[in-house]
């Protein structure tokens, strides 16, 4: 069963992920778990809706009591694992992926991730033996009960307007883009706070995501275009269950995600402490990020790529926020640590309108720092590759953290192995537009050679 990857289930529907499969992902989880409860929710994709009835019956015939919270944002999920106390929660999604996808994202209390790390392969045992323990109604066990949770979008939105001082928002220009996706939930009530006019695309929940595909990393070319036709100050967009955000400048310009992370940095570490405050960034990232919570006074933590990893380094290092090149930004709320693409929102439009400048002025100091974006090449074996890169570039400093970074005193790059397809993945830095290019072309022909 390749549906259980590392960080979550996810597959196709239904030839991969079916209703049979949903059902018994549900007896598992409990099984697994002694779960005593579990929070579930859905995103708006065609096949949540019959997924969601089977796992939700597998829970409860495995003797565990369903907080039932249906169409949601993943954000506002993690929140209400958290708010609700509950023991652990599911959340069926295919996040970015193709329509065509779904999946499902599993947490322990506090919305902890479970990952191939700490039960996703226990849980996959248990599935394909199709045998659980005697806590189910065979075994005489009673029945879960359901109840439903109608208003914990409105705790969360409360939540994220209490923690953002929004009142000191300008009348920005914004291009708005859910892309048909569950992020409208809250933004229908969020934005009519704001001052700001906006325009909106794809504002219909959709699970055919008619006006572009869920992942707006690749997918953005129209909200590009509707930021240039508007002369608008910012064009935002979101993926299919709202945990990446992506910003397009006023110049209709693309603004990768590490260099966010950089710059809500420098908001975030604008509060002093007594102790620097630990910033959490995926080894991806440009060192644009590592620099400037440096220059902030801030304390850097390089991580692994995976939101469970980023979790648990956040945790260890009770850092108040993290970001990924992917456009997962992630905050410290109280003992939650979890993806807030609404705080991201929020905090960009007060940073551009305390300091009275356009997004693009905001990331004036990123102009040193020349990046690749994430280049994939399809490869017949993996090791074999990684092997050559370490052998070729035996003279820079090698870290071994995820795939292999490679350090120059003027340029770095990051070849990492996908876990799930047979692809290698590039990301490349230079200190000038020319090595860039220079560079990726010959790591380019070390990988694919």
């Amino acid at each position: 069963m390749d549906i259980f990857r590392a960080y979550d289930i996810r597959g196709s529907y239904p030839s991969q992920l079916n209703e049979e499969i949903a059902y018994k992902i549900g007896r598992a989880f409990v099984a697994f778990l002694n779960a005593k409860n579990v929070l579930v929710g859905r995103d708006c994709r065609l096949s949540s809706p019959e997924l969601h009835k089977s796992l939700i019956n597998g829970i409860l015939d495995q003797g565990a009591d369903v907080i039932d919270i249906g169409l949601t944002d993943i954000n506002a999920f993690y929140y209400a694992v958290y708010k609700l106390k509950a023991e652990s929660g599911i959340m069926i999604t295919g996040s970015h992926n193709p329509k065509e996808d779904n999946g499902f994202k599993l947490v322990k209390e506090k919305s902890i991730p479970i990952s191939d790390q700490n039960g996703i392969l226990d849980i996959k045992s248990l599935v394909e033996r199709n045998k659980f323990d005697s806590r189910n109604k065979e075994g005489g066990k009673k029945k879960g009960k359901l109840k439903s949770k109608k208003n914990i979008h409105k705790d969360f939105l409360k939540t994220i307007l209490n923690y953002v001082d929004y009142k000191t928002i300008a009348p920005l220009k914004v291009v708005l883009d859910p892309g048909n996706g569950t992020a409208q939930i809250i933004l229908d009530e969020l934005i009519k706070k704001l001052k700001c006019s906006f325009i909106k695309m794809n504002f219909k929940i959709d699970g055919n995501f008619p006006g572009r595909g869920a992942n707006p990393w690749i997918n953005h070319n129209a909200v590009t275009e509707a930021v240039k036709n508007e002369k608008a100050d910012l064009g935002i967009a979101w993926d299919g269950d709202a945990d990446r955000i992506f910003f397009i400048d006023e110049k209709g310009k693309f603004i990768p995600g590490d260099f966010i992370t950089g710059l809500l940095s420098k908001i975030i570490l604008k509060n002093p402490a007594e102790t620097p405050f630990s910033i959490v960034y995926d080894l991806r990232s440009s060192h644009y990020v590592k620099d400037t919570i440096k220059k902030n006074n801030g304390n850097p933590v390089i991580c692994k790529v995976g939101h469970s990893f980023i979790k648990h380094m956040m945790r260890n290092n009770k850092a108040v926020f993290a970001g990924e090149v992917s456009g997962h930004y992630y905050f410290k709320y109280e003992d939650l640590y979890c993806e807030n693409s609404f705080f991201v929102f929020l905090n960009i439009l007060k940073i551009m309108s305390q300091e009275k400048k356009k997004i693009s002025e905001l990331l004036e100091d990123t102009k040193g720092y020349f990046i690749s974006g994430e280049i994939s090449s399809e490869v017949e074996d993996k090791e074999h590759v990684l092997r050559k890169l370490e052998m070729k570039y035996r003279d820079g400093k090698i870290n071994k953290l995820d795939g292999i970074t490679v350090e120059y005193s003027d340029w770095w790059f990051n070849v990492r192995p996908s876990n799930t397809e047979s692809l290698i993945r590039l990301n490349l830095e230079a200190n000038s537009k020319e090595l860039m290019e220079k560079k990726e072309k010959e790591v380019l022909a070390v990988i694919r050679s």
